[in-house]
């Protein structure tokens, strides 16, 4: 003798609301409402990070991954920054002369304020 199958299955039980997260999309969101990173990659070849490029991402993590995929995708890097671009302060190129004049006044900067004394043959 064989059991009656429900002719409908129960409702599953409602999953409970998950609160609203910046990481997904919505209708009135989107990755370019994200905050803007800016992207340092250092080369295989190089000691120093040069600036790749900007991405926008909704975090830190995100903005590393996406930047390891856009900027080193045939493995030319072996280290990555990401900068909040909120967090780069910068000088003004219309202040250019104001803002690097007091380095002229310091002669004793540069290599030809210093004589070389005799005995030293490479320097």
């Amino acid at each position: 003798m064989t059991t009656p199958r429900p002719t409908h299955a129960p409702a599953a039980p409602a999953e409970p609301t998950r609160p609203h997260t910046t990481t997904e999309p919505t209708a009135t969101t989107g990755p370019t409402d994200w905050p803007l990173w800016e992207v340092f990659v250092r080369s295989r070849r190089g000691l120093s990070h040069t600036h790749a490029g900007s991405l926008h991402a909704p975090d830190a993590q995100m903005a590393l991954r996406n930047a390891r995929d856009l900027y080193t995708r045939r493995s030319e890097g072996v280290s990555l920054w990401v900068v909040p671009s909120t967090q780069i302060t910068a000088s003004s190129p219309d202040e250019k002369d104001t803002f690097f004049e007091p380095a002229g006044d310091k002669p004793y900067r540069h290599p030809t304020f210093y004589e070389i004394p005799e005995g030293v043959h490479h320097l």
